[in-house]
């Protein structure tokens, strides 16, 4: 990260004791480095310390400089609030923003910069309706305001076929693209379980043909890489995008999946609840989430 005065430069402070993690706030606000503070898993670390950057760059473009490690007060989170609510992000993903920062503040002995509720910030609590669709797509203009040709190619597999963020990064075509079907390895996906997707659109053979094209014989990792590396990359990228909740793609394709199987949407898309089914109705209902299930990895019981 570059180097700068103030809290874009901190020096590490303290190394032990219960603040341990109160040191280097590297690059422009201070964001609390892995190495020094490895609490979560490492996506959880790598998404924390984005979030945390993302924050300082737009604290320094706010004009707020000359900043310590110290230095964040309630002002700055309101002025940090504000654009987020107009760039128009999820309820989730503003409540997982403020949760970084309150995060960051325990570690820091700061716990009072941050609002003790969301309410006072204007975020409403969390919905968690069975019904309520949590589908989400990318545009073509989104997709361009995403640099590595890597990381676009894995949010359109993921969007055509309904993969984990992990699938779709270490999808090498060449293996996976049966004319027919796509056969995913056992080494790509949750639980470690192999399983097939069927290509059945002329977007799915497009979107496949140009993953063949950029990848070879390759993966969507690049040969430079890793998959921690790449996996830093697709994040990043996504954050400097305006992109959040990536998972939703597969939400999206299960419902589109549900609509093809059945004829009609699913009910969170607005579709026909279990109770108002037909007997036969139901019947197709439930094979439709089985065939569902097992192209998405899942256990049909979950």
């Amino acid at each position: 990260m570059l180097g700068h005065v103030g809290l874009r430069g901190a020096i590490p402070q303290l190394r032990k004791a219960r603040v341990a993690c109160d040191q280097a706030l590297s690059g422009r606000l201070g964001v609390v480095p892995r190495r020094d503070c490895p609490e979560g898993a490492y996506g959880t670390q790598n998404k924390r310390e984005r979030i945390l950057t993302l924050m300082a760059n737009q604290l320094h473009a706010l004009g707020y400089r000359g900043m310590t490690t110290r230095s964040l007060k309630p002002k700055h989170v309101e002025a940090l609030v504000k654009p987020w609510f107009d760039q128009g992000l999820s309820i989730g993903t503003l409540k997982n923003r403020l949760a970084v920062i309150r995060w960051w503040a325990q570690k820091v002995d700061k716990q009072n910069v941050e609002a003790r509720s969301n309410e006072h910030y204007g975020i409403p609590d969390r919905r968690f309706i069975t019904n309520e669709s949590k589908a989400k797509t990318v545009t073509r203009t989104q997709l361009d305001k995403v640099r590595d040709v890597h990381v676009r190619m894995s949010l359109e597999l993921q969007q055509a076929f309904g993969l984990r963020r992990e699938e779709a990064i270490k999808f090498q075509p060449s293996f996976a693209d049966r004319c027919d079907h796509l056969v995913l390895k056992a080494s790509w996906t949750k639980g470690g379980r192999e399983r097939t997707i069927p290509i059945r659109t002329v977007t799915q053979r497009g979107v496949l043909n140009r993953a063949r094209r950029l990848a070879g014989l390759g993966s969507l990792i690049p040969s430079h890489r890793n998959y921690v590396q790449q996996l830093r990359i697709y994040e990043g990228n996504t954050l400097r995008a305006g992109l959040s909740n990536m998972h939703g793609l597969r939400h999206a394709y299960a419902q589109n999946r549900y609509e093809d199987l059945t004829g009609w949407q699913a009910p969170a898309a607005g579709g026909p609840t279990g109770g108002s089914l037909s007997a036969e109705q139901r019947e197709v209902d439930h094979q439709a989430r089985l065939t569902i299930s097992r192209e998405w990895g899942i256990s049909a019981s979950r």
